[in-house]
């Protein structure tokens, strides 16, 4: 078996797919080769000379893709557009690609993989699961992104997070509030505390409320019905107009009083609820900061510009991209990590390949396989018609 491991081409990429680690674990198995194009960890810390060390070759990129029976990406080029043309012209029949494909969002990737004859697992689409838990990429990466927030957002503000008490006089603490409460917001949560923000958090899934509390963040409560507001997997479900409506009504006098917003509510596939109206951002405070992490499915804030920071009424408005990328050593060892999970269970003791068609995990996360799209969800959305009964994998969550 051979895995091949190219370098990122998408700009502003810094992520490696696997580290020294991950091929040093996966070349355990006997008959293993792992390629690794030159320089395909540099920007995420980690050397040519530690990947050779852990065993794996370092060879060109041609090389990777005309050898390698399993590609590794962060990036695929479902997910990098443009930038992974070149990659996907690459790519060989029976070649299996493993990374992100922004599935839900760009469908017709996943009928060109199988055009090619190549399999695709969409790695945004492992189930939540408890035997999956070790192969969520979407979670370790919020994880980082919603650490990487709280501390673009001290950095920004014209005030301190923590009270202090000094002879020059008192120094109110930061009211920090975090809209979206998953794994995201509630490593928001969790960091702002430890800054000494007063923190508050708000998710239209009741369930949300132990969560916040257990991060010693104080839950905002608005006079909503939300027992329809929590879909499959745990994740929150698009909602109505008048929902919204009323939703950024009650919001808007908890935001005029917030110093810091961090909003994170997402929905896959879909395009970032508004939360934070214009007329809510002009009621903010002058000095007050926003950064959206929902900013490249069309932003949390309605003034938000994906990739760029503005000044509206006063308030600081950010709208960051691909923030796992900008603590990329962490963010590598993660998403390593769990594609070497999701590897073992593909690949047996033995060395070969075993990808169960059956697991309720590749169930979900193959998006192309054999030449044909099998999953019932990903035919709806490319407006395929049915697969037999005993052909169509349906996914879990």
């Amino acid at each position: 078996m051979i895995i091949g491991i190219p370098k990122e081409t998408c700009p502003g990429e810094t992520r490696v797919a696997f580290t020294p680690a991950n091929v040093a674990a996966m070349m355990k198995k006997p008959d293993m080769r792992v390629l690794v194009e030159h320089g395909a960890g540099t920007a995420a810390g980690y050397a040519d000379a530690d990947y050779s060390t852990a065993g794996a070759e370092l060879v060109g990129r041609d090389q990777v893709f005309a050898e390698a029976n399993i590609v590794l990406q962060v990036q695929t080029p479902g997910s990098s557009g443009e930038h992974g043309a070149a990659d996907l012209d690459a790519f060989k029949a029976d070649q299996i690609v493993v990374g992100t494909m922004d599935p839900l969002g760009n469908p017709a990737f996943a009928k060109t993989l199988a055009d090619r004859s190549v399999t695709g697992v969409a790695l945004e689409l492992v189930p939540r699961i408890t035997r999956a838990q070790a192969m969520d990429v979407l979670s370790s990466m919020a994880m980082i992104a919603g650490y990487k927030a709280v501390l673009m957002a001290a950095t920004t503000s014209n005030k301190m997070f923590p009270m202090n008490m000094t002879a020059a006089g008192t120094m109110n603490a930061s009211r920090v509030l975090i809209m979206g409460v998953g794994v995201a917001g509630l490593q928001a949560c969790s960091t702002a505390k430890r800054l000494g923000g007063i923190v508050e958090a708000y998710d239209v899934r009741p369930a949300a409320r132990e969560q916040i509390l257990s991060v010693g963040a104080k839950p905002v409560e608005l006079d909503l019905d939300t027992a329809a507001a929590e879909g499959a997997g745990g994740y929150a479900k698009a909602q109505g107009e008048d929902f919204l409506k009323r939703q950024r009504e009650l919001m808007t006098d908890v935001v005029r009083q917030m110093d810091v917003i961090i909003t994170t509510a997402a929905i896959p596939g879909a395009k970032s609820p508004v939360l934070v109206t214009a007329d809510m951002v002009k009621a903010m405070k002058p000095g007050s900061v926003i950064v959206d992490l929902a900013a490249e499915r069309g932003g949390n804030c309605e003034l938000t510009r994906a990739g760029e920071t503005i000044v509206e009424h006063g308030v600081t408005i950010m709208g960051p991209i691909n923030v796992p990328a900008s603590v990329a050593f962490h963010a590598s060892q993660m998403y390593g990590k769990n594609m070497e999970n999701l590897l073992n269970l593909m690949i047996d003791r033995d060395g070969k390949l075993n990808l169960d068609m059956e697991d309720e995990i590749f169930q979900n996360t193959v998006v192309a396989h054999q030449g044909d799209v099998p999953q019932t969800r990903m035919r709806e959305l490319l407006n395929l018609p049915p697969l037999a009964p005993q052909a169509a994998a349906e996914p879990t969550a």
